[in-house]
């Protein structure tokens, strides 16, 4: 099994997880102001993503745009990847490719504890991603306690780049934010991520 086998029921039952729902979780953190540069390349990028319509322009055209600005927002004390394998525990299913991930360690050429956020990229509906967003929220949360840098929430997104619903992993109990943020809230969407950088959130 790998990230991508696993939906909702089957992490929270495999990992007897107690799923939270509720609206509006993350709805209350301050908005970032994006920068002009994001912000132009969001209204020349955005609809080109969207007629274009795979998870691969979505993931480069919008997603990686928004984390890259989230970086830059934080004077690039912290890095994020982009489709590596993250190969944490391969008896409980926990490997594969992540779409993207955050990490509190500014060192870009190398993979450090702590990761912080995961964020799954989908065409056209976040909520399949879930699943496999909440299986590498899993895989982080070991892999910062093997590294000896544990803390005490992972944070994760499921989103087509258009849309983003956010989660927060503590032990064994996830929060999931039924709430869909658009990108034409990205004000919202940057104060949700660093908030979650700042374990704010």
């Amino acid at each position: 099994m790998a990230y991508s086998n696993f939906t909702l029921e089957t992490v929270r039952t495999e990992f007897q997880l107690e799923i939270v729902e509720s609206a509006g979780i993350f709805s209350n953190l301050e908005p970032v102001t994006p920068s002009v540069e994001l912000t132009a390349d969001l209204e020349k990028k955005v609809p080109v993503a969207a007629a274009i319509n795979t998870e691969k322009a979505r993931s480069e055209l919008i997603v990686a745009n928004v984390l890259f600005e989230l970086r830059e927002q934080f004077d690039r004390a912290i890095s994020f990847f982009s489709g590596i394998d993250f190969n944490v525990d391969p008896e409980n299913g926990l490997t594969g490719v992540c779409d993207f991930l955050v990490s509190l360690s500014p060192m870009q050429s190398i993979l450090q504890a702590p990761v912080i956020v995961l964020v799954e990229a989908k065409k056209e509906d976040p909520a399949p991603g879930l699943g496999q967003c909440v299986a590498e929220m899993l895989a982080a949360q070991r892999f910062n306690a093997e590294k000896g840098n544990d803390i005490p929430h992972i944070y994760g997104a499921a989103t087509t780049g258009t849309e983003w619903k956010f989660l927060k992993l503590q032990e064994k109990r996830l929060h999931l934010d039924i709430t869909i943020y658009p990108i034409a809230q990205c004000d919202k969407i940057l104060g949700i991520l660093s908030s979650m950088v700042e374990q704010k959130a």
